[in-house]
Parts: structure tokens; sequence; C-alpha cells
């Protein structure tokens, strides 16, 4: 039997882009998963991450002989100082009540971050609650309430430092903060 010679077959342009595309996209697929099809996230672990965060007031009550009471919302990007996947370049977008009566200041809230794939992670978060194994987050903990996607089923405590940046330009009381969280996660 003959070998047939396929260089003189005529294949429509259209087809011939059709097998190059297929034949690229396997190529892309033996030779590069991690990029095509991502990296798988690591079903729990300790991660180190700054959000760096702009705060904006939305309303403020004072009460007399009381304090103040001022709602908060805050959003920012996440970056993981090891170099990692998780819970970096997530945004982030937070609640909060800031209260300041006399001596007693806090802050309590909640957030959600989203990844680049729309996947979340939710979390609730408290100033008073200080972890005192860890000295050097001396500004509050995140507890990991729940995610979507990827992140369905994680738990988990964030103790966080606050970092105040200079002042931003502009009116409204918009203020930065660069928020340092030492996370201990887990995904059931």
């Amino acid at each position: 039997m003959k070998p047939i010679n396929l260089s003189i077959i005529a294949v429509p342009a259209a087809a011939m882009t059709l097998v190059k595309t297929a034949l690229f996209a396997g190529a892309l697929l033996a030779f590069a998963p991690a990029v095509v099809l991502g990296q798988p996230i690591e079903k729990k672990g300790t991660t180190p991450y700054v959000t760096h965060f702009i705060f904006r007031p939305l309303m403020s009550i004072d009460i007399a002989g009381l304090g103040t009471a001022t709602t908060l919302e805050a959003v920012g990007t996440t970056q993981n100082m090891k170099g990692e996947k998780m819970l970096d370049k997530m945004s982030a977008h937070c609640a909060a009540l800031n209260v300041a009566s006399g001596d007693k200041k806090y802050i309590d809230g909640a957030c959600v971050l989203a990844d680049g794939d729309g996947d979340k992670i939710f979390s609730t978060f408290d100033t008073r609650d200080l972890d005192k194994s860890q000295p050097k987050m001396d500004c509050g903990t995140h507890i990991i309430t729940g995610g979507t996607g990827k992140y369905k089923g994680i738990t988990g405590s964030e103790p966080f430092a606050c970092i105040t940046m200079p002042a931003l330009a502009g009116p409204g009381g918009y203020f930065a903060m660069d928020i340092p969280h030492n996370t201990t996660w887990e995904i059931k």
C-alpha cells in the first residue's frame, strides 16, 4: 500500500485554522497545565498576607456625653507575603462600625474577599479580640466564616495588625491602612 501525500489535499483555510488552534490548545494542556487550568488550592495552611485598604466614612452619629459611632466602607487588594496563590491579588470589600466612647475605641465589621475567578471568602472581625500568642498582630482578629467555589467550607482565624498610612489628598475623610494578617485556615 502506498502512503498518501497529504500536502496535495485541499483543506479549507477555516478548517486548517481550527486544526492549528486545537493542536495549540492541546500543547498548552500538555506542557503548562498549571497555567491553563490553575493551581489547586491547598486544603489547609498558614498564610501571611497584607490588605491595602482605603476607608470611606459613610455616616457618623455623635451622642453627647457618650461618644461617636461611624459606619465605614473599606475596599482594597490583598498581597500574599510568601508569593503564594492563597489570599493573593484578591479584592476586599468590608463594612464596619467604628465606636469611640471615652477610652473605649473599637471597630467591628464583616468582609468579603473575591479572587479573579469570582470565588469568595467571608469573614467577620473585632478589634477587641486579640490573639495573645501573636503579640505583633495587635489590632484584632478576623474569623473566616465560609466561602464559595474553591473556598466552600473554609474556616479559620486571622489575627491582624493595623499600619496607618499617610493622609490621603482630597475631601471626604478617607484614610488608608495596611492590614497585615497571619491566617490559619482549613477547607473541609
